[in-house]
């Protein structure tokens, strides 16, 4: 019964698309001390060792499993691996019946026996603590592990993730794996999504780390807020859900998932809580913050990997002035933003980042932007830039590629300027020009230009702001 168990848990693995450790880990999340409710090693045992799992643990990873699994009754797939869970452990006492265990042996069965009647949040404690050994299996021969057998699925999926940019290969490959009697299965699941390291099956590996979610920091805290009162007050879920009105299967999703509950839930948990009004402030707070940050990771999500000038540019508003300058693309609406240099506190734009993060393209796009309006613009490139690209386009007034500028040389183009014909300074690396002799000039712009008609758009280092514009 124990190896119906272990095989059983392979299987449900199968079917989820073969999750790392860490993975299943990461979805079953962390207590209120901020400790993995099971860590990943505490995982990888659960498959891996000859002996009886602990029962909370095994419900946890079943009900990850069953969902990834896309079962339509995960509550009764935990079911079914409790009710082996325990056919297996009536195996293990009545073997242990008839020969007499060691000490070691009597106290863990004593500890796996009083699993079953314990809490969930009871048993996310225990997943935290150092493991206790399990009850030996006493009929090792009926329930040994066959480790060939184990260390050639290892090996499959390890050639499979090797295998797996070069599709032709990998067909071949696992083609002679379905030849094998009872690898059919993990044929199927290893050619439908890219593997994680084979550490299920004893075969020693890197484990495949998940990418965080962006807003998982804003997640944590507020799931962190929540536990620390639930933990306080010793509510299971079934008591959270009956107070509350919310589902207890809600209340144990979004603890196990890193997901976001329901404003009304946090309302309602902080009413059955009598939280004071200062945690009442800060649970909104956080969920709020949770809420936003979740909002701006799905607009990223929508964007294009790669956008085109000329298709950001069709979706600005047709009606746009002519200082309005092209900055980039939001994804959840798919439409063009950027600034407007006519209106705001200054007639200013700065475009900041480290060498490399891209500022030279975004002042290319804005200088195509300002003169596809028919607005003017002065180009300053001290250094190699992708505004030189542009110096011969009409609209360009004059192109300076100098390490040096006088007033002089930039007061002639910036003398025809006017509100009705404005003229827009575009300067790259500006911290190159910092002491020129044209800087007071170009402070002068950020000061005076909306009554002169002129503007400044600079690209410069983040921490080298110049000119003393503040």
């Amino acid at each position: 019964m124990l190896k119906k168990l272990n095989d059983g848990l392979h299987d449900l693995r199968l079917d989820a698309g073969l999750p790392s450790a860490r993975s299943i880990r990461d979805r079953i999340g962390k207590d209120a001390q901020d400790y993995w409710i099971v860590n990943h090693q505490a995982v990888l045992d659960t498959f891996q060792r000859p002996g009886l799992p602990k029962l909370g643990r095994l419900e946890l990873i079943v009900a990850v499993l069953s969902e990834d699994a896309g079962r339509d009754d995960p509550e009764g797939e935990v079911r079914r691996f409790k009710g082996l869970w325990k056919q297996a452990y009536d195996e293990t006492v009545a073997q242990a019946s008839v020969q007499p265990p060691t000490d070691a042996a009597a106290s863990g069965v004593g500890d796996e026996a009083r699993t079953p009647t314990q809490d969930v949040g009871e048993t996310h404690q225990q997943g935290t603590s150092a493991e206790e050994e399990p009850p030996p299996d006493l009929d090792e021969a009926a329930a040994r592990v066959d480790y060939a057998e184990e260390s050639l699925k290892g090996l499959i999926i390890n050639a499979a993730q090797a295998l797996w940019d070069d599709k032709d290969a990998l067909r071949v490959f696992l083609g002679v794996v379905r030849r094998g009697e009872g690898f059919v299965k993990m044929a199927d699941a290893v050619g439908e999504s890219r593997p994680a390291n084979a550490t299920f099956y004893g075969v020693e590996s890197r484990e495949f780390e998940v990418t965080p979610s962006p807003a998982r920091h804003e997640l944590v805290m507020l799931h962190r807020f929540l536990r620390k009162h639930r933990v306080k007050r010793q509510w299971s879920f079934t008591y959270l859900g009956e107070k509350t009105g919310v589902p207890s299967d809600d209340w144990i999703r979004w603890y196990t998932h890193d997901e976001l509950p329901t404003r009304e839930a946090v309302v309602a948990f902080s009413h059955v809580a009598h939280l004071t009004v200062e945690d009442h402030v800060l649970l909104l707070g956080l969920w709020e913050a949770a809420h936003e940050a979740l909002k701006a990771q799905r607009c990223f999500e929508d964007l294009p990997e790669r956008i085109s000038f000329d298709e950001a540019w069709s979706m600005r508003d047709p009606a746009t002035p002519a200082l309005w300058a092209l900055a980039g693309v939001t994804g959840e609406e798919q439409r063009a933003y950027g600034p407007d240099l006519a209106t705001g506190t200054a007639p200013a734009f700065i475009v900041a980042g480290p060498p490399g993060s891209g500022r030279s393209t975004a002042l290319l796009n804005i200088s195509r932007a300002l003169l596809a309006a028919h607005a003017r613009v002065v180009l300053v490139a001290p250094k190699a830039s992708p505004l030189r690209e542009v110096a011969d386009q009409g609209g360009v007034v004059d192109c300076f590629v100098r390490d040096d500028l006088s007033t002089a040389e930039l007061e002639a183009p910036l003398s025809s300027a006017s509100p009705e014909e404005p003229v827009v300074v575009v300067m790259d690396d500006a911290e190159v020009l910092d002491k020129c002799d044209a800087g007071r000039l170009l402070k002068s712009v950020v000061q005076h230009g909306f009554e002169e008609g002129t503007a400044l758009v600079v690209g410069c280092r983040e921490d080298k702001l110049p000119f003393g514009l503040g």
